[in-house]
């Protein structure tokens, strides 16, 4: 079941810049360099998103990055600890991100992009482990894709047409 994207205007969002690639396009004349930027916005409170804006300077290319990134807000679960409901598997290109459920006092195990992603979006204890790329953009479409993937137990529950206590 796919999260459904949220409106942002009255929230509260938090922005990081997760990567700022310089791309050089050799025309006729010459080179022609532009910046493309991915940023991740989240209000540590179970939502997040991550744009990548495109420009001829770095800061309008990460203003764009930032609108984009908040028109592609989604809602995620968190559970009492803080954590998953459960593990997944979030697959994005080649990139794969493993997202395991953690314990109290665990903390936020994983690498530079995912761990981006999982700050903004609010999860206080999680284990991840990134597999097959380690592209930052595919890395962080990837955390997201698996984040957007998780089911609650009321969610499950209700799919399967039966109660919480009886799962």
């Amino acid at each position: 079941m796919k999260r459904t994207i949220i409106d942002t205007s009255n929230m509260e969002m938090e922005d990081k810049v997760v990567a700022i690639k310089r791309v050089t396009k050799v025309v006729k004349g010459g080179r022609n360099m532009r910046f493309a930027a991915l940023v991740v916005v989240g209000d540590k409170n179970g939502h997040v998103g991550a744009g990548l804006g495109k420009a001829a300077e770095v800061p309008e290319a990460i203003r764009k990055a930032k609108e984009d990134a908040m028109k592609k807000v989604i809602s995620l679960p968190i559970d009492e600890n803080g954590s998953i409901p459960h593990d997944f598997i979030g697959n994005f290109g080649s990139a794969s991100v493993l997202l395991k459920k953690a314990s109290i006092g665990t903390g936020i195990i994983a690498g530079g992009p995912a761990r981006i992603v999982l700050e903004l979006a609010g999860y206080k204890n999680i284990r991840t482990k990134s597999l097959g790329s380690n592209n930052k953009q595919n890395v962080v479409l990837a955390t997201l894709a698996g984040l957007s993937e998780l089911k609650t137990p009321e969610e499950v529950a209700s799919l399967r047409g039966i109660s919480v206590s009886d799962l």
